[in-house]
């Protein structure tokens, strides 16, 4: 007896199937191809309502040329959107959701939620529209129908079609496609007639409906949605046999075939009657063709055909979102029903449309649902110039389009927002960005990579390079980028929390560990050390460097890290009376590299649970010198008290002892100048007199004390702690820091 293991190709995941939510639950559901999953749904909804009853305003007002060129404009856009949607789909495996999948799989969950959830909201409301208008349509025929029965009777028909299967739905699209195919030959056939004998007007008026008046941009923002509808293919990615191939190709073809009948049309218009019969006459169209019956079924057939599409690809972009968790009880979202058919998400769906219907005139949004879709498309548009811009080895799409494409996509998208609704749009982009503020503090989990980290360190490295050509002094710049070695055994987390208060919240930590073979615990106390600080939110790397020779580990690794451009600035080093030595040692080299250095030890009690008072030594030269004067290798000391009386909230007390010879008010006025140019927080000031090792143990008590090493040998340091009677930071400055700056 033998058994075998199918394992997924590289890549597979969850994400690649409709009915992976409960395996062994959920019937095979049938995989469509390009013609009748993408083609067929994109184009019916292109080829809607708008064309039958709008473009004869737009030619009316705008003539042939004009129409043609917001035609033109318009596809641009949506085309420039589907090639860069092309390139970026050939790149990935998209799972379901669509646009959702799409943006989520390069900028993260977060952006792909906050762009996901207006657009399924978008969606559904949209649904409820296109009922509307078939409603409409449908009184044209019976006008003694009554609105609140139509609207309700085809909605329980669209979502029972969509709720029985997808298949269903496809072949129901195939009827309409035919019907609306049927009403554009009814058009062509008065070619055959003695229709077409209008003067051509290239340039219109734009008188507007009634003689109101309008503009060129008016116009096209009344015209723009009908290029939209590009995502319907999309938006079916997970019922797709091969999504990667199947969107491009059928989304452009679609587009395509699209934009070659609107021009014929816009012609046919133009050639057929006067602008002011255009103007008057918004079912010329229908009136005019060969067969009146046919376009009135086209008519209606378009309306019908967009609210499947909206229906069926709704409900599979709110599942996407529940399956990562994006909404509220994602995994009720996600579930499928045993045809493999996401039931719970159409349910909701139906409720949406259901509430809009009842509130019967969704005009006053209609606008905003506009900007949801360009919003999207913009999004898409980034993705793509973004991911080839980055240069990454992971975009290497099989269908490449050339970076401008997706840059004009992109600006389009953001131009016709405001051209059609400046106030819509600030609120479309308010909502998006509150959505994605929402998503970020619930710390979602990614279920695949992005590129977001690429896209940082190319503005990174971008930085790195102008900071370089950069050639002044980075004294203004400076912050405490800490390098923490750890050679010997002794612990280091009785100084971790005056580490993380010394770097925080915007410095960084880099630990290094270096050992012999022999010494395993140096590594396990570079994780503990590299964890705790991590958890404080601190920017931190670990390292640890293996040597027979810890001491030549130690100076190789100082000299590599001069290569480095945001090397650390100071070293952190912690004084324990055995190994007073190997710290002279440490702080020798730390001085050849050009680092500043802090020794840090507490007196054998430990140090204070909170710190209060801070100790600030500041050294008063014999000869009191002018306002404004160097400090003189004590810039330090003042940027550490200040960092940690910051972080901690604590009082700063400047001493000082006063030089023999030296006048006492002079050595104040020293003190408050230091103070003013510093810009320290109103910090005591108090001159000792006194030898400095005196001075040291008459010094009011503190938390924390913080001093330059001076003179002192590090042998010499466990006394001036216990003289201190508490903690002690001793700072040895390398000339790079400046108090004043």
């Amino acid at each position: 007896m033998s058994s075998s293991i199918s394992l997924p190709s590289r890549g597979d995941t969850a994400e690649q199937s409709e009915t992976t939510d409960e395996p062994g639950s959920i019937a095979p559901v049938k995989k469509y191809g390009t013609f009748e999953g993408v083609f067929i749904p994109t184009m019916l909804t292109i080829l809607g309502v708008i064309m039958y009853l709008r473009e004869g305003f737009v030619v009316g007002n705008a003539g042939f040329g004009g129409a043609v060129l917001i035609i033109v404009l318009a596809f641009t856009i949506t085309g420039s959107t589907a090639l860069s949607m092309s390139s970026v789909i050939t790149n990935i495996r998209i799972g379901p959701g669509g646009a959702y999948s799409l943006i989520s799989r390069s900028l993260g969950v977060e952006v792909g939620g906050a762009i996901g959830v207006p657009l399924y909201l978008s969606q559904a409301l949209a649904a409820a529209m296109y009922i509307f208008g078939f409603r409409e349509g449908w009184q044209n025929l019976f006008p003694d129908h009554n609105a609140l029965i139509v609207d309700l009777v085809v909605f329980v028909v669209v979502f029972a079609v969509a709720a029985i299967s997808t298949g269903l739905v496809f072949r129901i699209q195939f009827l309409i496609m035919a019907m609306i195919v049927a009403s554009l030959i009814s058009v062509g056939a008065t070619l055959w007639g003695d229709g077409l004998d209008q003067p051509l007007t290239f340039w219109g008026d734009f008188a507007g409906e009634g003689g109101q008046g309008t503009n060129f941009w008016l116009v096209f923002a009344i015209f723009f949605p009908a290029a939209t509808g590009i995502m319907a293919g999309a938006n079916m990615s997970g019922v797709l046999a091969d999504p990667r191939r199947s969107i491009p190709v059928g989304t452009l073809g679609a587009i395509g075939v699209s934009f070659v009948v609107y021009l014929a049309l816009a012609f046919w218009l133009a050639k057929s009657a006067s602008p002011e019969e255009l103007l008057s006459n918004p079912t010329f169209m229908i009136d005019r063709a060969a067969w009146r019956p046919a376009m009135l079924a086209g008519v209606l057939g378009a309306t019908l055909s967009s609210a499947l599409s909206s229906v069926a690809g709704a409900p599979r972009v709110l599942r996407a979102l529940g399956r990562h968790r994006v909404v509220p009880q994602g995994t009720w979202f996600a579930a499928l029903n045993r045809k493999g058919e996401p039931m719970n998400a159409m349910a909701v769906t139906a409720a949406v449309v259901l509430a809009a219907l009842l509130l019967r005139n969704l005009n006053a949004i209609a606008p905003l649902l506009t900007m949801f879709f360009l919003i999207t498309y913009a999004m898409i548009n980034t993705v793509a110039f973004v991911e080839d811009r980055l240069g990454l080895m992971s975009f290497r799409p099989i269908f490449r389009v050339p970076r401008v494409v997706p840059l004009m996509g992109a600006i389009g998208s953001v131009v016709a927002m405001f051209i059609i609704n400046p106030l819509f749009s600030l609120v479309g982009v308010a909502v998006v960005i509150g959505i994605y503020l929402y998503i970020v503090q619930r710390e979602l989990p990614a279920p695949f990579g992005d590129v977001r980290s690429g896209l940082f360190l190319a503005i990174s490295e971008w930085a790195v390079n102008k900071a370089r050509s950069i050639s002044s002094t980075r004294e203004r710049v400076w912050k405490p980028n800490v390098l923490v070695p750890i050679t010997r055994n002794h612990s280091m987390q009785g100084c971790l929390p005056i580490l993380e208060t010394i770097a925080g919240p915007e410095g960084s930590v880099r630990v290094l560990g270096f050992a012999t073979k022999e010494n395993t615990l140096v590594a396990k106390r570079v994780e503990r050390v590299s964890s705790t600080l991590v958890h404080a939110e601190l920017m931190v790397s670990d390292t640890v460097i293996e040597h027979d020779d810890p001491r030549r580990g130690f100076s190789t690794a100082l000299a590599t890290l001069e290569a480095t451009y945001t090397k650390p600035n100071l070293i952190f080093l912690n004084l324990h009376e055995d190994d007073a030595e190997e710290v002279t040692w440490e702080v020798e080299k730390a001085i050849e590299h050009d680092l500043g250095v802090l020794v840090f030890e507490t007196p054998p009690e430990g140090m204070a649970a909170r710190i209060e008072i801070i100790n600030l030594w500041v050294p008063i030269p014999e000869v009191i010198p002018e306002p404004g004067a160097a400090l003189g290798l004590g810039d330090l000391a003042v940027l550490m008290a200040y960092k940690v009386a910051l972080n901690e909230d604590a009082k700063i007390r400047m001493l000082g002892a006063l030089p023999a010879g030296a006048d006492l008010d002079e050595a104040k006025r020293y003190l408050g100048d230091v103070a003013d140019l510093a810009r320290l927080r109103d910090p005591e000031l108090e001159v000792l007199t006194g030898f400095r090792e005196d001075a040291l143990e008459a010094a009011p008590d503190a938390d924390l004390t913080v001093m330059r090493i001076g003179d002192w040998p590090i042998s010499a340091l466990p006394d001036r702690v216990a003289s201190a009677g508490g903690a002690c930071i001793f700072t040895r400055d390398s000339g790079h820091e400046n108090a004043f700056a």
